[in-house]
């Protein structure tokens, strides 16, 4: 077992410029042990082991090994850095073997702070929040014959394991299994009968269509010299090399890579596609010979919705869309964009959110968007969620037309005053309260956080974007999908653990916090850190925190999910919210404390100006992709709210 130190903080010395220990925010280490690693550059130090944050007067252990270093930074509670320094173990236990094996050594301040600052920083939330955070989402898992699909982007040419067609496109072009490694089209996933074994020793489980069919037919590879370029058919790469690239069956002439070799099932000689479709038309024989009529697909039944367009493979002779004028882009992101759009001829104005075809089938959020449009729906029956009036499609885009909510969100509001003051919170968080607990009622867990909040004129808020929000998690049930923005996500899913709809009152606290004391609780200079933090540290809460504030804030903050404030209890009744008037307050019969700056009904001052700057244009796409893609994954995407009809009529 290799020697180790044991290190322990002990003490700082805020220096002679600073106050006394007991009038300055108590600062901390964050301690970081890296490794020497050897690279093309030279050497370069690792962190392989997590971020330690070791209280004042504790102590750790660290194995002393040849390269190995000890980073330690020191923060404030805002985690705004004050010094680093990094030392070599193999040095501090030299010293220590000279001082009878103990040795001090102390951390300069590099940046001082004056008295009137740190004031400051009390009082007014010094340290604000000043840009917006996107959220991040586990890659979709396809779970076919075993497989475990996910959306793949591949940097070199590949080909399809089941059709044997090259797999072109952008971004992510296909599927690729992660046990497996095989590479399909994301158009053959339901032409796969083979089961992902893992091993062709083993796929005499290799079985489709209910155990109709069992086929065990094993290859017979032998290593092969190929003269020209290869692609395996397993992986759909090339196979490199000058001689014995890789090996063909015999048989049926299929190539592979040597590593590829015992991932491959015992189909020789069987063409997947093929028989796919071969079992597909005994089914839908079957289907018309016990009922008599044959059955298709409803999209090309369903009458067109009278809005003056018509999704696509729709037979009519009415093929246009609404006539909008794109006059400012209020926001963008990954997937589209945010319009402030006006209905020619009717000086209506709506929000417009476009969504590209191709970055949604590329990023495998078809469902997703299919959701939140069901959700968008909904929210017609409560006042503090976005309306949406109708959606439709185009052949490269998905549209959303919503009410224009031209107060702005609260991110771009706390962005100008740094925090709100307890009564403009308190009226948030209460509004924010009624729709979360009506959305749990219906849907269950959103994407909830600063920005997707927005205010209307009057100063109401309305929530938005729900194209994160999982459906069907009523009761008992819970999900695992790793999904959310980073500072907001709770820990039971950075754990990987099962969780429900608790995981959206820990992120009403993160959002509450920040409304209240304008920074976030939780820090890190990386994901990493930031994770670490929110699996591990407590906020900090300033003196002149309001303690009922303080209270409600410790109770949503809870790690385990059944005692969390929201999933348990009722956080209607916490003190905090005293002087709300529920029933009055769900009936928007409560005057908000803060009403926007609002000029027209076009008025979009309270928008990002990085945004309003750009050209209101949609997004070219991929027009080959475009025109492969199947257009039926879309088809139940168009409708019309019916009680907003009569304003296209």
């Amino acid at each position: 077992m290799s020697p180790f130190l044991r290190i322990g903080l002990s003490n700082y010395d805020s220096g002679p410029y600073l106050p006394s220990q007991g009038e300055v925010i108590n600062p901390y280490c964050a301690v970081m042990v890296k490794e020497a690693v050897e690279s093309e550059n030279g050497q370069v130090y690792v962190q392989k082991k997590p971020t330690m944050y070791p209280p004042w007067n504790s102590t750790f252990d660290a194995h002393i090994n040849n390269g190995r270093v000890m980073h330690i930074v020191v923060k404030d509670k805002s985690a705004e850095m004050v010094s680093e320094t990094t030392v070599e173990l193999k040095v501090l236990a030299e010293r220590c073997k000279k001082s009878n094996g103990k040795t001090e050594i102390w951390v300069s301040i590099s940046c001082l702070l004056l008295q009137d600052d740190l004031a400051d920083c009390e009082t007014e939330g010094f340290f604000s929040l000043h840009q917006r955070r996107g959220a991040i989402k586990q890659a979709k898992i396809h779970n076919v014959k075993c497989h475990e699909f996910t959306a793949t982007f591949f940097p070199q040419p590949t080909f399809c394991s089941v059709c044997h067609e090259f797999v072109w496109g952008l971004n992510k072009q296909g599927y690729q299994c992660r046990q497996c490694n095989a590479a399909i089209h994301k158009k053959c996933i339901d032409k796969v009968i083979a089961k992902c074994t893992g091993s062709a020793i083993n796929s005499r489980e290799t079985m489709f269509h209910k155990e109709r069919f069992k086929i065990d037919m094993p290859h017979r590879f032998k290593v092969y010299n190929y003269k020209s370029p290869t692609f395996c058919e397993h992986c759909g790469t090339l196979l490199w090399g000058l001689a014995r690239q890789g090996l063909k069956c015999d048989a049926c002439g299929m190539n592979v890579h040597h590593k590829c070799q015992t991932k491959v099932a015992n189909l020789c000689g069987v063409n997947q596609k093929l028989m796919a479709e071969a079992l597909a038309m005994i089914e839908s024989t079957q289907q018309v010979n016990n009922s008599g009529i044959l059955r298709f697909s409803s999209h090309k039944q369903r009458p067109l919705l009278d809005l003056g367009f018509c999704e696509p493979h729709s037979r009519s002779h009415n093929i246009h869309k609404f006539d909008f004028v794109l006059h400012k882009m209020l926001g963008k992101g990954s997937f589209g964009k945010v319009f402030l759009a006006e209905l020619k001829s009717t000086d209506q104005y709506f929000a417009v959110k476009a969504l590209k075809k191709d970055v949604v089938l590329m990023d495998d959020d078809v469902e997703c968007t299919m959701v939140e449009k069901r959700v968008l729906s909904l929210a017609w029956e409560h006042p503090f969620l976005t309306h949406v009036f109708c959606t439709f499609q185009t052949k490269e885009n998905l549209f959303f037309v919503m009410e224009y909510l031209n107060g702005g969100d609260l991110m771009f509001h706390i962005q100008s005053c740094h925090k709100f003051d307890l009564p403009r919170a308190t009226f948030y968080a209460a509004e924010i309260i009624c729709g979360l607990q009506f959305l749990h009622s219906k849907v269950s867990l959103i994407d909830l956080k600063l920005d997707n909040v927005l205010l209307d004129n009057e100063g109401h808020i309305k929530i938005a974007d729900f194209g994160m929000c999982k459906e069907n998690m009523f009761g008992d049930a819970k999900t695992s999908t790793f999904c959310g923005t980073p500072d907001y996500i709770a820990p039971e899913i950075l754990l990987g653990q099962k969780y429900n709809t608790s995981v959206d009152w820990w992120s009403f606290g993160v959002l509450l916090y920040e409304m209240l004391i304008g920074q976030s609780p939780f820090h890190g200079q990386d994901e990493e850190e930031l994770f670490q933090s929110i699996r591990m540290d407590n906020p900090f809460y300033p003196r002149w925190l309001d303690k009922d504030a303080k209270d409600i804030l410790v109770k949503l903050f809870v790690r385990e999910p059944e005692r969390r404030l929201g999933a348990r209890g009722n956080i209607r009744q916490h003190a905090f919210f005293r002087e709300i008037n529920w029933e009055a307050l769900e009936e928007r019969r409560m005057e908000p404390p803060f009403k926007p700056r609002v000029k027209s009904p076009s008025d979009c001052s309270n928008f990002d100006k990085e945004f309003l700057n750009e050209k209101p244009r949609l997004s070219c796409a991929d027009r080959a992709l475009i025109n492969s893609m199947d257009q039926n994954m879309f088809s139940n995407f168009s409708f019309v709210n019916p009680k907003m009809e009569k304003i296209f009529s």
